[in-house]
């Protein structure tokens, strides 16, 4: 299959490519940049072809001869969207939907969503499923759920999206983030052996290795249109649903001499716990791969192999937020994100 990615330099794409170059498919990349410059370590680079620039500029003479398009490039947390909600919902809403609208009019006939758990918000203790009525918090996560009714509303004979609403992400990458749970805790216990939480942790997340992540997009892309056409999935595993508390004491365990605290409860009531079911039932060949458990191991491993520093651990290429104050105030980017040079554009593949 010929794949179009977004997002490739970004912290889950980063390994998406080569994965799905492993299970035999031509992958184009495309991606604007701002996450590139310093990795945590390194890997072989992808046999495909990089394409450097912004999805808000895609047109469908593009994207025109994919047989697939995974969307993965947009502001990729909860305070990145708080900096800025307008440029937000430019990029990550209206941009994802007029890249939708370019594949559609290319002619692609499968275009490969990456949601998030987050469009569930506070929870009310019940189990969140696909049918749940979504409560999006954030800007972040408003847009996700905007995206997935106006992209789903395009689905038709010869187009079909796919919706994967992931589990918040954790593993090693080369374009590391420590700034999402599991991986910022085992920062924390490598660098400073104490995770002191300010928060008592009660608050349920679900959990998901970005392989798996992977091995669900490549799932996606693989399975019949009848499987997938138009649909929603949740991605992770009933067992990964964790409270906060939960998922530090793991991570305290997974490092020797780690000390751990725990605070009183805050004002943050974004609270859910996922049903993993129908995944599973769609898209019986997919299945996770790896647990919290591994997970922290895996992390204190890479750790220890790199000798990560607590000013490597600090760096602002690994915190989305601080890497684009830092580009914006390098004026490297303007205040819309885009970049000041010129950057490539995508040629006819």
């Amino acid at each position: 299959m010929k794949v179009f990615v977004t997002g490739t330099e970004g912290y889950i794409g980063r390994i998406l490519m080569p994965f799905l170059e492993k299970r035999g498919h031509e992958v184009t990349g495309f991606d604007t940049g701002f996450y590139v410059e310093q990795p945590l370590y390194d890997l072989p680079a992808p046999r495909g072809r990089q394409v450097r620039g912004d999805i808000r500029r895609l047109t469908p003479q593009d994207v025109k001869g994919f047989d697939a398009i995974v969307h993965l490039a947009e502001l990729s947390n909860d305070p990145l969207g708080q900096l800025n909600p307008e440029i937000t919902y430019a990029i990550n809403h209206r941009g994802s939907v007029r890249l939708a609208e370019a594949a559609r009019a290319a002619g692609v006939p499968r275009f490969v969503y990456t949601s998030s758990c987050s469009v569930y918000g506070a929870g009310t203790g019940d189990v969140k499923t696909e049918q749940s009525p979504v409560s999006p918090q954030t800007a972040y996560a408003e847009c996700k759920a905007r995206v997935e009714c106006d992209v789903g509303a395009m689905a038709g004979e010869n187009f079909s999206p796919v919706f994967l609403r992931n589990a918040t992400a954790y593993g090693p990458s080369p374009r590391m983030r420590f700034d999402i749970v599991l991986n910022n805790l085992s920062g924390l216990a490598w660098t400073t052996r104490e995770i002191k939480m300010t928060s008592d942790g009660t608050p349920w997340r679900p959990l998901v290795h970005l392989e798996d992540i992977c091995r669900a997009i490549a799932c996606a892309l693989e399975a019949p249109r009848e499987a997938i056409h138009g649909q929603v999935f949740n991605v992770g595993d009933n067992a990964a649903n964790y409270q906060v508390r939960d998922i530090a004491r793991i991570v305290a365990a997974a490092f020797e001499g780690c000390a751990l605290s725990f605070g009183q409860a805050d004002a943050d009531q974004r609270s859910y716990r996922v049903s993993f079911d129908k995944i599973r039932r769609h898209l019986p060949s997919f299945a996770c791969a790896h647990t919290a458990e591994t997970g922290a191991r895996e992390l204190r491993e890479l750790f220890e192999r790199v000798g990560m520093s607590r000013e490597v651990f600090q760096h602002r290429a690994f915190t989305r937020l601080k890497q684009l104050q830092y580009l914006m105030r390098e004026d490297r980017i303007d205040g819309e994100l885009f970049w000041r040079q010129t950057t490539a554009r995508l040629k006819a593949t």
